[in-house]
């Protein structure tokens, strides 16, 4: 999830100081794009091994003058012709927050420096497994360090310990660390998220999450000359090396994850003892503790008015209520939208083989980009990809920080089960939680259904980096796993766009709609100047992403039936896939939005997503009416707790805020008078 980098040089080249801090500079930046809310950098030679870390993006720490002093430490260490080692992480925050110090990478602990990138999905259930060691740490890389350490103590070298501390394990989680005691860096990965470069001299050798970020580094100024021909290595999952480095070179020493411990080696590396420097920030005083919050409360405000609701008429074919944006009713009850809508005629999966027989590459090269979420759908199409498809996938997300730490488990189970390398492009996550703030606040000042959306905007640049990455990675082709039934075109209804036809793609819009769409939101945005604020120019990135950039990709779900209960079997039985504690659905689980703006849409229209949802699976005839109405009905009840986190995590009142949804005026009164 997180971006991890590092150079080694046996200290023969004679690089010029300046150029190896530019370089670590130029990795921090390069890697940002991974994660913005911490990031950390090492360096390591003769007997001192300098550790700063702070909660701030790598841009922001390259330029204070805290780096500075570390890279002065840095060029000493050049310019002093011994071995050394510099590498540095980007962190997207998981487990542990970026405020306490010892959660930020990299990590120390028992006379080792780490870098991580992933998560340990079952770090808790390994602390229970090994009672001797005690927790000290949030952060789940405290259990790699210690398991590795576990191993040293019974007598395996630092590559086996690894290896075997990697059969314990699960997710997609890749690592570098450095002993005190060792002249040596273990590079070790699950999914293949690790690109390894050796210069021809084998002086120096230069790793990063990416390949990409790998050969622009090795391009940079007089370093490419060292690796000019020099070849970019995946690490392959599963697999890692040692890399000893002394006076005469580097020696890269390869091994795999074994549960039969044969990776034990002869090989004997020198033995150092250094002294681990960490440059702690000065102690900020604690903010006063806030009052306990009152949960009770905001279970009692989260009500809605089911005797209303469940009185409006409905659609005698689907459950559409007569709230619905455009919808009107027959002589026998059945609703424009049943009578308009075309059955989804499945391809076929021999189709799609036609399809991407010409675009595989084989010999485990990559060859295309599987977007995931972490959500139901795209985790199985990853699955599906990979597993049935025999194709080469790389993951990507795009996390906008409304993203769920369930989500990004179930992301790194399925990349780390099914060995596929992981991109991730992440916001500005504090930035975006700002803008959303911003908006939801300007939402609450003057309420309309149309401008919920808003609230999503930030989430639809996945489109633009998703064909920006394949591009980059010069892969055949983008498969989606977007599931057509998924259609929400109420949200449009709702600004008075009427898009109540059959689409070839789901996520588009018609040209004259776009314009109607443009010129309601303007309409808005001056009836309430609240909106018009530093979001804008992220909001018209969102709708620029999403409905004007081409989509030249494929859904696999346009090609295989989508069967909900062969998927969720399947992610459940295969890859311990996690649900939400607070309701029975598998969909949207993994959207920190969707359990608020659902609430909205519900407590003021009488219907959401789950109405729209049910509905299509009625019309296809994967549900009877009946359960349709009995499953949007468990699927439509508050999730008070997701509702409080959501609110939590973009630093608005939600007690307040329920109170000011629950003083709208609802659509379903005049129906029912």
């Amino acid at each position: 999830m997180c971006g991890i980098f590092g150079f080694v040089d046996s200290g023969n080249r004679g690089q010029n100081t300046r150029e190896w801090t530019a370089i670590l500079r130029k990795l921090c930046l390069l890697s940002e794009t991974r994660g913005k809310d911490a990031s950390g950098v090492v360096c390591a030679w003769d007997d001192t091994i300098y550790v700063l870390k702070r909660p701030v993006r790598a841009r922001d720490l390259t330029q204070s003058n805290e780096f500075e002093e570390f890279t002065s430490l840095m060029t000493t260490a050049v310019s002093s012709g011994q071995p050394f080692l510099a590498m540095g992480h980007t962190r997207m925050v998981t487990n542990g927050s970026a405020e306490t110090h010892e959660n930020n990478q990299p990590v120390i602990k028992n006379g080792m420096v780490c870098l991580h990138n992933g998560i340990v999905v079952n770090d808790a259930a390994l602390w229970k497994e090994f009672p001797e060691y005690r927790r000290s740490y949030e952060v789940d890389t405290e259990i790699i360090l210690t398991l590795i350490e576990h191993y040293r103590q019974h007598g395996q070298t630092l590559a086996s310990a690894i290896a075997t501390s990697f059969t314990h394990i699960k997710g997609a989680n890749s690592i570098a660390v450095l002993p005190s005691d060792l002249n040596a860096l273990g590079l070790a990965t699950s999914n293949g998220s690790l690109f390894l470069s050796i210069s021809l001299d084998s002086n120096v050798a230069v790793f990063a999450s990416e390949r990409f970020i790998l050969s622009k580094i090795l391009t940079y100024s007089t370093f490419s000359v060292a690796f000019e021909g020099a070849q970019i290595e995946q690490v392959k999952p599963g697999n890692g090396c040692l890399l000893e480095f002394s006076r005469e070179g580097l020696n890269v020493l390869p091994f795999r994850r074994s549960e039969n411990r044969n990776t034990e080696m002869s090989a004997h590396v020198a033995h150092v003892s250094r002294t681990i420097h960490d440059m702690r920030p000065m102690e900020k005083p604690q903010p006063p503790l806030l009052a306990a919050y009152d949960f009770a409360e905001l279970e009692r405000l989260c009500v809605i008015d089911y005797e209303a609701i469940n009185s409006l008429k409905r659609c005698s074919k689907c459950i559409l209520p007569a709230t619905f944006p455009f919808i009107s009713f027959d002589e026998d009850g059945v609703c424009n939208y049943c009578r308009n809508y075309r059955p989804w005629k499945c391809k076929g999966q021999e189709t799609l083989d036609q399809i991407l027989n010409p675009l595989r590459c084989g010999n485990n090269k990559p060859d295309c980009l599987v977007p995931i979420s972490g959500g139901r759908d795209s985790s199985y199409a990853l699955h599906f990809i990979k597993k049935e498809l025999n194709m080469n996938p790389v993951a990507y997300t795009y996390d906008w920080g409304m993203v769920t730490d369930l989500a990004r488990r179930n992301i790194s189970r399925m990349c780390g089960a099914l060995g596929v390398e992981h991109l991730l492009i992440s916001a500005d996550i504090a930035e975006k939680r700002a803008s959303i703030r911003k908006n939801v606040l300007a939402w609450l000042k003057k309420p309309h259904l149309g401008t919920v959306t808003l609230f999503m905007a930030g989430d639809k640049h996945f489109f633009y980096f998703a064909r920006m990455l394949q591009k980059q990675m010069g892969l055949n082709v983008t498969l989606f796993g977007m599931n057509p039934m998924e259609r929400t075109d109420f949200k449009v209804g709702f600004c008075g766009i009427d898009e109540n036809f059959q689409k070839d793609k789901h996520y588009s819009l018609a040209l004259t709609n776009k314009i109607k769409m443009m010129f309601f939101f303007c309409t808005k945005f001056l009836e309430n100047p609240s909106y018009i604020n530093a979001t804008l120019i992220d909001s018209f990135f969102g709708f620029f992403s999403y409905y004007l950039i081409p989509k030249d990709y494929l859904s696999i779900y346009d090609y295989i039936r989508w069967d909900e209960s062969l998927i969720t079997k399947t992610l459940l039985e295969k890859y311990d896939w996690e649900t939400a504690p607070d309701t029975k659905s598998t969909w949207r689980i993994g959207d920190g939005t969707a359990p608020f703006y659902n609430y909205i849409y519900y407590r003021l229209a009488g219907f959401s997503e789950n109405d729209t949802f049910q509905s299509n699976q009625i019309r296809e005839g994967i549900l009877t009416r009946e359960a349709g109405l009995k499953i949007a009905s468990e699927d439509n009840q508050p999730r008070v707790k997701a509702i409080k986190w959501y609110c939590d995590t973009i630093g608005i009142d939600s007690i307040n805020a329920i109170r000011r949804i629950n003083a709208c005026p609802t659509l379903y009164r005049k129906y029912i008078a």
